[in-house]
């Protein structure tokens, strides 16, 4: 991204300015969701939403765009014994040291319960087996064990000590707990090529362990 003000350019995943006099300055990152519309809607019924402009809609992409990108090579040089495809689709977490997730795994075994970073976190893909949510598991800054509930009609996390039921917001909606939040950690949906460029020292989740 180039500002106008300056001709600084500005890298689109860290917003860190690579070139310009603004080189080094960061800009201040925005919490973002990795949810479906569908999702974002049922939560936010009042919510807002952009307008495409009438004026460049020749200029947004078609609605096939993912799997046109899904055909299109990828520049980054390929690496012996690389673990996943560089189109690979992966749930990445920044928490010092970074993580990435492939989402074909999530969509096996979601929830994904890991520690990075000394956190206990988990990840939760939505019922629409689409949107992607992470959490600590700690609730005032006590860990909790979170399991999924089997059979609901919704995404419910249950805490089998108080019996306390969370919602896909993190928001506990039943039991001692209740009115609680767990804190959501920012996760950002991104292919693998991309993601290993920003991340060179990334970790990546394996199937059924929660080791590098």
């Amino acid at each position: 991204m180039r500002d106008e003000e300056t001709g600084s350019w500005w890298q689109q995943i860290s917003g860190e300015a690579l070139f310009g006099p603004l080189k080094g300055k960061r800009l201040t990152h925005v919490h973002d969701d990795q949810l479906t519309f569908e999702k974002w809607k049922a939560e936010k019924p009042n919510g807002l939403v952009l307008r495409p402009d009438e004026q460049f809609i020749k200029d947004y992409a078609s609605a096939n765009w993912e799997e046109r990108m899904q055909k299109t090579p990828v520049v980054t040089p390929a690496v012996p014994g690389d673990p996943l495809p560089p189109r690979e689709l992966i749930v990445g977490i920044e928490l010092n040291p970074s993580k990435a997730y492939p989402f074909s795994v999530l969509q096996k075994q979601s929830p994904i319960v890991d520690v990075l970073n000394g956190t206990p976190i988990i990840i939760v893909l939505g019922d629409d087996k689409k949107s992607v949510r992470a959490f600590e598991q700690t609730i005032d800054s006590q860990p909790v064990e979170l399991f999924q509930k089997p059979d609901a009609s919704q995404l419910t996390l249950v805490d089998p000590v108080t019996g306390s039921e969370f919602d896909f917001s993190g928001k506990a909606v039943s039991g001692p707990l209740a009115g609680k939040r767990l804190k959501q950690i920012d996760v950002l949906l991104d292919y693998w090529f991309d993601w290993k460029t920003y991340h060179p020292k990334t970790l990546v989740f394996r199937a059924g362990i929660g080791k590098p």
